[in-house]
């Protein structure tokens, strides 16, 4: 995309934000706060403004990946700092009956983790999408999207749609990129996203984030018989309630294998083994630089790489 990417544009907005900020972002028309300004209080009335300003350039530039996005009258409000009780008042915060990838609703009935989920899956289909425009691959684009709208037909909540539509990414890079091509697409596409800010062991790292945003319910992973760092080895994880569906005897782990190229941009994994068991799914990555470089974006189930 030409100008500020859409990592660019929600990175600015953050940073404008303030805890415990009195003004706010929303939709003058139905109370919505629209993402990327949602949850985010800002120091002044002027600072908002150029949130909001941003808000509209970011959901401007996002349908292009979707034409579905909604658009909002964009206006600022003010109201007492959080946790003040003084002349607190509740947004009436709308749901709708239609829903988008690009949207998630944050309504006074959100349930924990949906807005966490929901959110890490724009971050990585952005990041990729990104990626694609800018490395030439247009025909992936279009493709993927085809699916999505085909998707959004049948689709009823953002949460599930949004996991479909990184199914679909991850069947279209794999039947289409070479694992080469893959690697530097999910190596781009990570350098995209906000760095880590600490220097915690990279697959932990990875494997907490996907838990907190709710990719994963649960983990546990092999001892540390391996040297992450110097590429040698590999490592076995057990995961439970992954959020992403099987598809013709592979397993879509694009979202495992691009948060852990974000955690650790020298090494990505050579390959990914996938078996089943204990109500979960063992994956295996290889480490070893080999020179031959495996499909890192769909594992077979219980096959050889």
């Amino acid at each position: 995309m030409v100008g500020p990417t859409l990592i660019d544009i929600r990175e600015h907005i953050d940073g404008l934000g303030t805890k415990g900020g009195q003004y706010y972002v929303r939709c003058g028309r139905t109370g919505d706060r629209p993402v990327p300004a949602a949850g985010i209080r800002f120091p002044d009335r002027a600072t908002a403004r150029a949130a909001a300003r941003a808000t509209e350039q970011y959901r401007s530039a996002l349908r292009r990946y979707d034409p579905q996005v909604p658009y909002y009258d964009l206006i600022v409000c003010e109201e007492p700092p959080l946790g003040s009780t003084k002349g607190h008042r509740h947004d009436s915060m709308t749901e709708r009956d239609e829903y988008t990838l690009s949207e998630p609703v944050i309504t006074k009935t959100h349930t924990p983790g949906h807005g966490d989920l929901v959110e890490f899956c724009h971050r990585v289909a952005g990041a990729v999408f990104e990626t694609l425009s800018e490395s030439g691959y247009d025909d992936i684009e279009t493709a993927v999207m085809d699916a999505y709208f085909e998707l959004a037909e049948n689709v009823g909540g953002p949460d599930e749609l949004c996991l479909c539509l990184l199914e679909s990414i991850t069947t279209e890079l794999h039947e289409r990129l070479s694992p080469a091509d893959q690697a530097e697409v999910l190596a781009d596409a990570a350098a995209r996203l906000k760095p880590p800010t600490d220097e915690t062991n990279p697959l932990d790292a990875t494997l907490d984030t996907l838990e907190q945003r709710g990719v994963i319910e649960s983990y546990t992973r092999s001892p540390d018989s391996v040297d992450l760092d110097a590429g040698a080895g590999a490592i076995v994880v057990q995961i439970s309630g992954y959020a992403l569906s099987a598809q013709n005897d592979r397993l879509p782990v694009l979202p495992v294998t691009l948060e852990l190229c974000r955690h650790h941009t020298d090494h990505p994994p050579q390959s990914i083994q996938v078996t089943t068991g204990d109500g979960g799914w063992q994956l295996m990555f290889g480490l070893a630089d080999t020179g031959d470089q495996n499909d890192i974006v769909s594992a077979p189930i219980d096959g050889e790489v």
